[in-house]
């Protein structure tokens, strides 16, 4: 799957990952916000606590589960992004967290399977995060 096709696949995915999460009583603010370190795929509040959400999306497991995509690096990139977020808004004093969405969807099936991992990782690198 490349470019094009790719990303429409991966909206789909963020798309039903927003509803599932609305549907667990989560407000979506953003998505697909961009920043200097990446995009946040969805942006959302689970009461008070600011959630920045990674979605991963795959048609199937044959190369490993999708939330296994979230790996060191990237955390510490959405850490930065999120700690930017945060600054840029004055929201440092708020409790905010990471969850990964992993999403497996085969071709022809009309609702893909859907994990919700609340609380992913930790924050990693340097500077302060309320978790």
């Amino acid at each position: 799957m490349r470019g094009f096709w790719r990303k429409l696949f991966g909206n789909q995915g963020e798309r039903a990952a927003a509803r599932f999460l609305r549907q667990k009583g989560y407000r979506i603010v953003s998505r697909q916000w961009l920043g200097r370190w990446g995009e946040f795929d969805l942006i959302a509040l689970d009461g008070p606590t600011i959630v920045f959400v990674e979605v991963k999306t795959r048609r199937n497991v044959a190369l490993g589960h999708p939330a296994e995509a979230v790996g060191r690096d990237k955390q510490q990139r959405m850490t930065r992004q999120a700690l930017a977020y945060l600054k840029r808004r004055r929201l440092l004093e708020h409790r905010a967290r990471f969850d990964v969405v992993a999403i497996v969807w085969p071709d022809g099936v009309k609702y893909p399977e859907i994990q919700h991992f609340v609380n992913a990782f930790e924050p990693t690198g340097d500077g302060q995060f309320f978790s």
